[in-house]
């Protein structure tokens, strides 16, 4: 919503301004130059990116515009999850948990945290941690060092959409003096013509130079930087699992573990300790319950 927001007011005031110093709106209509800039741009950006990260730029895209960025909910679900896989590490034999790990979205366990279980990826980095857990062979410092690896490749890949854009945001502005330049070649052949004409011609080529820059600093580089926000926020969720789960192997209880994933929490988005406490422990939730 506030992306909705912020894109009504840069674009009311600048057509405003233009609006009250005796512009014509109209002048800036130009199909033409609209089509040279935007469709450079999606071609160079097409022959720049794999497909995957097509797929992923469109998907990033949608998040930022929703703002789709965890929230309390999110944390809360997350460390619920993972109190019951500590109860059930510590408590039942492998066998009985193995199972649950090895098939999570079979997983009564699993099921109780449904926004959790859709996020594939986050399922399986809980899944692959806890499975090495069960077999007790690993040492803490080398889980550590291997999580901190897959949680950078993590976010190397999740940030691919923010740079693919970034570029993009970073080549509108001369992707708009091509446009204007093109604009200005028409207007050169047409010299034999009348002054009211070329100024016309001329004025048209100009708003290509415009279109880009608007479009480079007033959209593409702050969806950019909203996708990359958003991505990072997303990918804080694992910092709190593995700081939960190293807590854990290292001999934690599984509340005091949850308190190391909860302190690396943003403090603006942070649950309070009661909060996790009533989600775990006090029946502040089914998982709790059932734990």
């Amino acid at each position: 919503m506030s992306f909705v927001v912020g894109i009504v007011i840069a674009m009311g005031c600048m057509l405003g301004g233009f609006a009250s110093v005796g512009g014509k709106l109209s002048v800036l209509w130009q199909p033409s130059e609209f089509i040279v800039i935007c469709g450079s741009a999606l071609g160079t950006f097409i022959v720049a990116n794999p497909l995957s990260t097509i797929k992923d730029s469109g998907k990033a895209i949608l998040e930022a515009i929703k703002g789709s960025v965890p929230k309390k909910r999110d944390y809360l679900d997350v460390l619920g999850l993972l109190y019951v896989l500590m109860r059930e590490l510590r408590g039942n034999a492998r066998n009985e948990l193995e199972g649950q790990i090895d098939s999570p979205k079979d997983s009564e366990l699993f099921q109780r945290f449904p926004k959790v279980l859709a996020d594939k990826d986050m399922t399986a980095f809980i899944c692959d941690y806890c499975r090495l857990i069960l077999i007790g062979n690993a040492r803490t410092h080398e889980i550590e060092a291997l999580m901190d690896e897959e949680i950078q490749t993590i976010s190397r890949d999740k940030m691919k959409a923010y740079q693919a854009l970034t570029s993009v945001a970073d080549g509108l502005p001369a992707l708009g003096i091509v446009a204007a330049v093109l604009g200005i070649i028409k207007a050169m052949g047409s010299l034999d013509q009348s002054p009211e004409l070329l100024g016309e011609l001329i004025g048209a080529a100009l708003v290509g130079t415009f279109a880009g820059i608007f479009m480079s600093y007033g959209l593409a580089g702050p969806l950019a930087h909203k996708i990359k926000v958003t991505r990072e926020k997303k990918c804080r969720l694992y910092i709190i699992i593995k700081q939960t789960l190293l807590a854990f192997m290292n001999g934690a209880m599984p509340l005091i573990a949850l308190e190391h994933g909860r302190k690396t929490i943003s403090a603006y988005d942070r649950p309070s300790i009661d909060d996790v406490e009533n989600e775990t422990m006090n029946g502040g939730s089914e998982a709790a319950k059932a734990a």
